[in-house]
């Protein structure tokens, strides 16, 4: 008798990474959902990251995030990282650049795996990598009318 991990849908996906962006308009979440659906994952795990309006104990007016060129190529090499070291099923992520409002979503990434804890560990490895990894530089704007620049 096979084992259940012999099944196709508890491997990782051939091709599991759907959606990488790097754009200046307003991300989705529903869109990353979509791009993460996949008949064969029993769990999903989506992160969205969205401008606060403090850090550091100042009160944050409002923020840009600029990038390297070649940011989204460095986005696509983590997440074949994450793909490999996980089942993935199926991988989205979005970064905005640009002048962004307190409240409004900065980062959008999702992965479907086999099972929820395969789900969240990816999601988690993904978020954190991106974070440290990828050149993006957030530019914040404090009510005390100081600024600071922070990124990869």
């Amino acid at each position: 008798m096979a084992s259940t991990h012999d099944h196709p849908g508890e491997q990782a996906a051939q091709d599991p990474i759907k959606l990488i962006s790097i754009r200046d308009t307003p991300l989705s979440v529903d869109e990353v959902l979509r791009a993460v659906g996949d008949d064969a994952a029993g769990g999903t795990a989506l992160f969205v990251g969205t401008v606060r309006n403090h850090d550091g104990g100042a009160d944050v007016d409002e923020l840009g995030y600029s990038c390297h060129p070649g940011a989204e190529d460095e986005m696509r090499r983590i997440a074949g990282k994450v793909a490999a070291e996980y089942p993935v099923r199926a991988l989205a992520a979005v970064h905005r650049v640009g002048d962004l409002r307190v409240g409004d979503l900065a980062v959008v990434v999702g992965v479907s795996c086999p099972h929820r804890g395969e789900a969240f560990e990816a999601c988690r490895k993904l978020i954190d990598d991106l974070k440290h990894e990828v050149p993006i530089w957030k530019h914040q704007r404090f009510s005390d009318g100081t600024e600071e620049w922070v990124g990869a």
